[in-house]
Parts: structure tokens; sequence; C-alpha cells
């Protein structure tokens, strides 16, 4: 017996918004896979409203508006049966976040719940990571986001501990990310990492991604923490518009790529890491198998 059931989930960034639809295939005497899609993403960049002028702005609400009524129909079309909406740190901390959310939920027929970066570290750690790790190795798990970063440390396969850093990439781009805020994430990472021999580290956010991609490297294999160093000299080396025109990356991704490199480099370096794995999952994959473990809640869509 065979049964396919389709679940969205909604990631609210400070970057970009995006929807994950998920095959949950169930077979009698099988585990339950899931299996990706579609997905949209629309780099709308909340981080450059709020943490710049601490409130999103009017031309930036619309497009929001747009996007849920957008992605409430792309749902309806897939047959999606729940769903789950997530924002994190541009909405948490914008001064009219809850007041958009409201809006978005009256007009558009979505709900959002606003997460605190604690939160999204754990749903972004019960992504599938048990096929993508070795439980005899010690892994530092860094997800690079706009406005914050999640790390967390996986031992024998199980998550020790936790912490979310308000540096992501539009923060840096921006210039609002202080000394203070380095010093104290290093000497995080020194402190959890310093008890084991040998450290790894897993990358997760859309940079790493394109990176790993552009590497040309098989999946399961890692990119090195000399390889990322000369992607990022490199990246230094090409303007803006270069990086469009000659190394290909989107105009949204052109220019938080480098800040998000200097996040990953930072944390193998205090970790000690060589390694950097790339398994390509994220906070939309980490809330679709919340939902199914109903170890968040989820809504069921209207039809």
């Amino acid at each position: 017996m065979l049964t396919i059931k389709k679940y969205a989930a909604i990631d609210i960034g400070s970057n970009a918004v995006r929807l994950l639809i998920s095959n949950i295939i169930e077979q009698k005497g099988k585990s339950t896979r899931f299996k990706k899609n579609s997905l949209v993403r629309v780099p709308i960049r909340l981080g450059a409203d709020v943490f710049v002028k601490g409130k999103i702005s009017k031309e930036n609400e619309q497009r929001m508006l747009d996007t849920m009524t957008a992605f409430k129909l792309i749902m309806k079309s897939h047959k999606v049966v729940s769903y789950k909406a997530c924002a994190t740190s541009a909405m948490r901390e914008a001064s009219n976040g809850r007041e958009i959310s409201k809006l978005i939920s009256e007009k558009a027929k979505i709900d959002i719940d606003i997460i605190d970066g604690e939160e999204e570290a754990t749903i972004i750690a019960a992504t599938d990571l048990d096929s993508y790790i070795d439980p005899s190795k010690t892994y530092l798990y860094v997800d690079v986001g706009g406005g914050s970063t999640e790390f967390s440390v996986i031992y024998n396969g199980e998550k020790i501990v936790s912490k979310s850093f308000k540096i992501g990439t539009v923060r840096l781009l921006n210039d609002i990310v202080t000394n203070e805020t380095w010093n104290e994430l290093e000497l995080w990472i020194k402190e959890q990492t310093k008890s084991y021999d040998k450290i790894d580290l897993i990358g997760s956010g859309g940079n790493i991604n394109k990176i790993f991609k552009i590497s040309g490297k098989a999946l399961g294999k890692p990119l090195t923490y000399f390889y990322l160093t000369s992607y990022y000299n490199k990246l230094q080396t090409y303007s803006y518009e270069e990086r469009i025109t000659e190394l290909d990356l989107n105009q949204d991704r052109a220019d938080v790529i480098i800040p998000a490199t200097r996040i990953y480099l930072s944390a193998m370096k205090w970790s000690g890491a060589k390694d950097i794995y790339v398994p390509k999952i994220g906070l939309s994959d980490g809330i679709i198998k919340s939902m199914y473990y109903k170890t968040v809640s989820s809504i069921k869509l209207e039809k």
C-alpha cells in the first residue's frame, strides 16, 4: 500500500522567501520518504529594510503580500494538505513585523509563525541529517542566513548544543555586525569544540549550496578549507557587476556570497575544521520533517 501526501514549508528569511513543496511517501514496511517536489524562491531581502531602518518598507510589505498570495495559489494547485510558514530574524526584529503578519493572514490567508533563533536552530537540526553524517564523527553545523547564523555541535549523531548569532549576510553587507558579536561567536565556537580531537563542518544555506555546485564535487564529498579560501579570494577580485556577468551569479547572490563565505571560513578556522560537507538542506526541509513527526504545529490547507 502506497500513499503520497504533499506538505509545504514557507521560509521567510532576511534575504529571500521560499516555498518548498515535498511529497511524503509512505509504503508499508518501508521508511517514510521525503521527496522535494517544487521550490520557489523570491529574493525580497527584508533584512535590508529592517537591519538599517528597523521596519519593513511599504514596497516590501506589498511584495510580501503578493508573494504569499501566489504561494497560496501554488499550494492549492499542488493539492498540498498541510503547510507551515516560519519567519526568522528580519520579521522578528521589524517594528511592523506582527502587523504585516496579521495583514498576510487576513488577505492572503496564510498564517505565519515568527520564530526565535533557538527554535530555528532546533528545526534545522531536525532535517534528514542521518543520511548525510557519519555517526562516528563530530560536526559543527552552520546555517548561514541573511540576519542570523545558527550553529549546532553534533556528536555521535546527536545535537549537543545550539546557538543563534546575529551575524548574517545582509547584516554584514550593511556593516552592522559589531566586533563584540564576532568575538562572542569566536569564543563560543572555540569553547564548544575544544574537547573534540577532530571536527568537520556541515554547511547549509543558499550561498554554500551555490559554491558547492560551482566546485563540481560529487554529492557527499567535502569542500576543503583551502578550496573555500581560494574561492573567497577569487570572489573579491571581481566587482559586483563582474560576479553577475563573468561568474554567472544571480544579482541577489552576487553580493551576499562574500560575507556568507567569510562566516563559513571563520567557523572552520575557530573550530579547526579542514573540511565542510554540503548536504543541501535547510530550514524548509526541517519544517517539512517536523510537521510530519508533529514536533511543530501545522495548518491544514483550506480546500
